[in-house]
Parts: structure tokens; sequence; C-alpha cells
């Protein structure tokens, strides 16, 4: 083989390295695009579960409430009927104590 042969068989055998280059590259730009969508998917779904939780901590309130709605609801059930109302302490006034103020909530 002459040395103009052994010129084109390096400038062939650097094009096709070139052309493997380029091919690996845009495989590897388009799997750092797929992670990124995803990625980007994956946070918009944690915002939506932190804005859908962060008032999980009134929960224990809205149960207290709800006890004492409840007891109302008997009363006026009672009153209706027309029984007489004895008035009791409300369940939820008992162990107000436990339930979280909003800054130990927001904590949790």
């Amino acid at each position: 083989m002459s040395d103009t042969g052994y010129w084109f068989l390096a400038l062939a055998l650097g094009l096709v390295v070139a052309v493997v280059a380029v091919v690996l590259l845009e495989t590897f730009l388009r799997q750092v695009h797929r992670i990124e969508r995803g990625a980007g998917l994956v946070w918009t779904a944690g915002k939506q579960v932190a804005r859908n939780t962060s008032t999980t901590w009134l929960l224990g309130e809205t149960s207290l409430r709800l006890g004492e709605f409840i007891d109302e609801a008997g009363r006026h059930e009672q009153l209706l009927r027309g029984e007489p109302v004895h008035p009791s302490e409300p369940r939820g006034s008992q162990d107000r104590s436990t339930t979280p103020t909003p800054a130990e909530g927001r904590g949790r």
C-alpha cells in the first residue's frame, strides 16, 4: 500500500470514529432529555403532594370539632323530640392540650 492509501485509510477510519461518536453523543443527549422530563414530572408530583398534605396537622383539631358537632347535633335531636336536654361537657374539650399547634404540626 502506498502513502496515499494509508492517508485514505486513516481518513476513512477517522470518519467512522467521528460518525460513531456523533451517534453515541446523540443517544446520550436523548437520554439526558428523557431523564430531565422524568425529573420534572417527579418534582411536579412532589409539589402537589406537599400542597395536598400541608394542612394534615389540622386533622386532630378537626376530629375534636367533629366530636363537639356530634354532641351538639344529639342535643338538637333531643330538643326536637321534646326530651329534656342535659348539657354536658363536649367531647372535644377534654384533651385539647394534645392537639398540635400550627407551628408544631408543620414540623412533623
